[in-house]
Parts: C-alpha cells; structure tokens; sequence
C-alpha cells in the first residue's frame, strides 16, 4: 500500500511528467548537438560531457518537482498550497503538451540525421550512378588452402586496373571497392555507397596448376545477373582469363572502345604468385612487412627479371620505407629510383614508374624534372587515380592549389571510402584557406577512418588557422601518431598565448624528432614568431634532406617570417622562388565523366590549367615525418 501511496503521490505532484519531459529534452538536445556540433565549431566532448551534466542533474529536476508547483501567483512550495487549491492537473496537462512538441523535435532530428547520413559523403545516395560504371569486388577465395587469400584478391584486383584503362568506363578504385569485404553488406548498398551501376564479383580456386575462375556481373538497381561466365584453365592461362572477363564487361556494358581492349601483362606463374604477396604484405606498411615484401618482390624478378610491375612495386616499398622511418632518406629515395628506373627501361610506357620517378623528384625539389615524368605519366594514364593523386602533389608544391583541388574533389568522388583521398582534398582546402571546407573533410575522414594518422592534427590546425584555438588544442591533443601531436602542441599553445607551455613541448619535439621533422620545428617557430630559430631549423631540413620542404610555398605557419629579408634568398636556394616556379609549365586536364555528364565542379575544374601560379593562403602539414 505504500508503494501505492507513494505512485499516486508522484503522479498528483507531476514528478513523473517531469521525469519524462526532462528526459525528452535532453535526447532532444543531445541529437541536436551531436548533429550540428561540427557545423558550429563546437569540440568532440561537448556533447559526452552535456550527457554527463544531464544525468547529474535528473535527481535535482526530480526534487524539484517534487517540492515545488508552478501556481498563478508564481512558484510556490507544495507544502504551502491548499490541496483544493492546487492546479497540478492543469499543469499536468501542459506537461503533456511539452512531452509532445519535444518528441517531435526529436522525431525530426533523428529524420533529419537520417537524411544527413543518407546525404553524406559515405552515402550519397542523391548521387545519380552512371550507366558506365562499375566496381570490382574481391573476389572469394574457394581454394582448400585460406592461404590463398592474397591470389584470389590479387586477381580481382589487376582485373580491375585492366578495367580502369577503358576510358569510357567509370571504375570504383580498389581501396573503397575493397574496403567492403568481410562486412556483409548486399550488393545495392555497396552500389550506391561507391555511385556505380553495376558491380563484378566473383571467385577463384586454384590446386596446383589448376584453376577456376568464375565472375558475374550484377546491376545494382535489381540485382539483375547481366552476364556469368567460369572459366577452368592452366594457371599460365590466368592473364588470358582477365582478358576475356574484361571483354565481355565492356561487351556487355556497351562500352565504346577508343583503341584497342587492354590486355593483362603475363608473366611467369610463380613469378605472379610472388609479386601478389609481395603486393599485399607491403600496403601493411610495417617494417617487418616492408622486409618480407622486398623479398618476395626480388624473388619475382629472380624468376622474370624483366617483370615491370614487380620493379614498381618495390620502389613503391623503398619510397614508403623513407616515410615510415625503416631507412634513411638517401637511401630509400636512391633505391626507389634505382628500381623505377629499371621498370621504364623495360616498359617506356609505364604510367606507374614515371609517376614514381615524378613523385621522387618531387620529393626532392627537382620540381622541373618532376612536371615532365607527370606529363608522360598522364598522357599514358590519364583516368589513373594514383597519378592523378601523386600530380596534386606536384601542384601544391608549385603553389598552384585551385587545380589540386580540383584533381581532390576529383579523386575523392571515385575512390569515396579511402581515408588518403579524403585527407589529400582537406590539406589541398586547408592550405587554399578553405577552413570550413577543410573541417568538414577531416570530420569526414576521422567518421570512417577514427585511427587515422594526422586526422586530428590536422582538423586541429584547421580550426586554429580559423580562430578556434581552443578547439583546435582539443583536436590536437587527441592525436594518437606521436610525432603529429608533439608537432601540433607547440602551435596551439601559441596561440593560446600559453608561451611556456609552448616551449617545453617543442624541447619534447626536438628531443624526439630532431632529424625527421627539422620542417615542421622550422615552422612551429615561424608560427611562434621566433624568427631565429626558425630560419636556423630551416637549414637543418635543408642537412637532412626533409621531404617536407617541397611544401613550404603553400606552408602558412611560416607567414610570420616570409617579410624576413632571409626568405625570398633561402627559396632561391631550393629552386622555389615565385619566378623560377612561374617557368614551370606543367597542366593538368581531368578527364570528363564517363557518363559524358556533369561531375558537378570538378567538371568547371577540368578546364582548369596548372600553369598560373597562385599565391599561398593557407597551411597544412607537410608530408608525414
């Protein structure tokens, strides 16, 4: 009967109404500003820490209720009103009411998330997916032995380069088309998050020197088989089956040709075998992956010497091998270009090797020799993401970012799930001055990648740059790489005018960090106004070969000391004056859709030539350390 008692009394005195109103409002309030909290600026914790308030303050709302009624002469004890006196059940009502408009506003938050996540850049499903385009799954390995995992993806996977040469085909890129497996996720919802029409999959089983290769081509829409074919062969016969699926993709699709089918590189079996582990261990990007890749590449090239892609491939190992700190950088970047060369004398044509030898001078400032290799590279590749990709390198480099994003925007439409592509259109925005643009790229990039790299650093400098210093010292100190966040503090606490704070966090960096990142402490003490010491780090990276200065044209965290009479002298030096980078011609055309309809602004962007310098606005960071 108590609990009774107690039950009557809770609902006489609207505690219950009360409960469930202040309970409504905070999911109310709460879906708002997760939603909107990145729009207006506001940190990741604000929303955990509102929720926190909330719970803390239920039991003190529910206290109040309990003791206290609104009346028509204002807020009154409880224990002072007359019970015949008391309007409860009018307020009660009213209670009501509230409840109502408040799970409105969350029914139309929670639609108008759904709408933003359908919206969004994993999404997109307003997207219109051409009719000539088209992803290339994984396809399964069906072989006894899961070992096998690698040959039946590699398979898959140089199907789809071989697919991506037909001009007139649209093909999803490998890291998002991949990037699906294992996921459980049907064939239309991998469609419309990569905007394609059509989608190949298939399996491989191999025993021996057998094996059986089966494929089927999938229009999203329906689900409707268009074509399936299987194919029982020699192992030798392998290139010749990719040859004949590619055809009949093409075939069926109604693709128009312009020249003549792309056909596999064959090469030895094993020596195919090896270069596709080779090829999967090395994108793991650990040491201890690099060395077993470089063995397995140099395996291959002991059984066909003169297989171009196993060359590439291994100065794609050494390059990145510089980056992650496993070799020094003169010698990954000499034998990088040892091996890109040796691909050329091979195969001339090889889009992948002279965008290889581009990027390396890149990286090393030979910025005239670099236009050239991505010229040939482009005229041999002109749809090929990673050229396209390595060439907006070259752009932000000559301080041309307009056509960068461009080639950004770009990549980013036809490769949608890879984090790079999404983090290479927020630098090219953050270093335009694009601020907001920039923030909503990083948040992009950290919703479908949390781990990644630099995200957080870099959406900390963005927010920086834009004024929100507080938010950006957030971002910045949740940046899980190390070397990022060492690098990032000094500029927050700058900003902040926290000047000793700032001090002993670039001691820290130098202690750590001194000979990888000699750029980036060059530019935390521009950006703190230490001019000195900024110009004696500079000479440092300058020593130490420091991949990062190829973007100190575009680097706005040494705005503070480009007035110096030391700077325009010390450019000269690096062959990156404004007037030795105007004699750099160097244009990039993005290929029209292959829909031959519009691609929004990158369309408008396509025209757009690389040969106007344009002036830095903006900075962002170099090249990981």
């Amino acid at each position: 009967m108590a609990g009774f008692h107690l039950f009557n009394e809770l609902r006489r005195r609207n505690v219950i109404r009360a409960g469930a109103l202040y309970a409504a409002a905070v999911w109310a309030f709460g879906q708002g500003l997760s939603q909107f909290s990145p729009a207006i600026g506001l940190p990741d914790w604000a929303t955990r820490w509102f929720l926190v308030a909330a719970i803390i303050g239920f039991p003190f709302w529910i206290a109040f209720a309990w003791f206290y009624e609104f009346t028509p002469g204002g807020l009154k004890r409880e224990s002072e009103i007359d019970p015949a006196d008391s309007i409860a059940h009018h307020t009660g009502r009213k209670l009501n009411y509230a409840i109502f408009g408040v799970m409105a506003v969350v029914i139309v938050l929670l639609g108008t998330n759904t709408f933003v996540l359908h919206r969004g850049v994993n999404e997109q499903t307003a997207v219109v997916a051409p009719p000539n385009s088209i992803a290339v799954l994984p396809f399964s390995n069906m072989s006894d032995d899961k070992k096998q995992d690698y040959f039946a993806e590699g398979i898959s996977e140089d199907l789809l380069n071989l697919l991506t040469r037909v001009q007139s085909l649209r093909v999803a890129a490998r890291t998002s088309s991949f990037a699906f497996q294992g996921k459980g996720l049907g064939i239309p919802e991998i469609a419309a998050k990569l905007h394609v029409a059509n989608v190949l999959e298939g399996s491989v089983r191999k025993d021996g020197n057998e094996v059986r290769i089966s494929a089927q081509l999938v229009r999203a829409a329906d689900g409707y088989q268009i074509w399936a074919q299987s194919y029982d062969r020699e192992l030798y016969d392998v290139f010749k089956i990719q040859d004949g699926i590619a055809a009949d993709v093409v075939k069926q699709l109604k693709v128009k040709l312009l020249g003549a089918a792309p056909r596999a590189l064959a090469t030895e079996p094993k020596a195919y075998a090896l270069y596709l582990q080779a090829r999967q261990l090395g994108r793991q990007e650990t040491a201890d992956a690099f060395q077993s890749s470089d063995a397995l590449y140099r395996r291959a090239l002991a059984v066909d010497p003169r297989y171009a892609p196993a060359w590439v491939g291994l100065a794609g190992n050494f390059f990145y091998e510089t980056n992650a700190g496993v070799v020094t950088n003169k010698q990954g970047l000499s034998q990088a270009r040892e091996a890109a060369e040796k691909a050329l004398a091979i195969n001339v044509d090889d889009a992948q090797a002279q965008a290889m030898l581009g990027r390396l001078a890149t990286t090393q400032k030979n910025l005239p020799a670099a236009a050239s290799h991505f010229e040939r590279a482009l005229a041999l590749d002109p749809t090929g993401l990673d050229v396209l990709r390595n060439s907006a390198v070259l752009l932000i480099s000559l301080g041309r970012l307009q056509p960068a994003i461009a080639i950004g925007k770009y990549v980013a439409a036809r490769d949608p799930v890879n984090p790079r592509s999404m983090q290479n259109l927020g630098i090219s925005n953050l270093l335009a001055g694009r601020y907001d643009e920039a923030i909503a790229n990083f948040h992009t990039l950290l919703a479908f990648s949390p781990g990644f790299g630099g995200a957080h650093h870099q959406l900390g400098v963005a927010l920086l740059l834009k004024g929100d210093t507080r938010a950006g010292l957030a971002q910045i100190q949740q940046e899980k790489a190390e070397n990022w966040r060492l690098i990032g503090l000094p500029l927050a606490y700058c900003a902040l005018g926290r000047k000793a704070e700032a001090n002993q966090a670039i001691g820290t960096l130098i202690a750590k960090f001194a000979k990888d990142a000699p750029e980036n402490i060059a530019y935390d003490y521009a950006y703190c106004g230490e001019a000195d010491k900024a110009f004696a780090w500079l000479d440092k990276a300058v020593t130490y070969q420091d991949p990062g200065l190829s973007e100190i044209v575009t680097q706005n965290l040494f705005d503070n000391i480009r007035d110096d009479p030391r700077w325009l002298p010390f450019l000269r030096k690096l062959g990156y004056a404004p007037a030795q980078l105007a004699k750099i011609k160097f244009t990039v055309t993005l290929p029209a859709a292959a829909d031959g309809g519009s691609d929004g602004d990158t369309d408008a962007a396509a025209a757009s030539t690389a040969t106007t310098t344009s002036t830095p606005a903006s900075s962002a960071p170099p090249a990981q350390p």
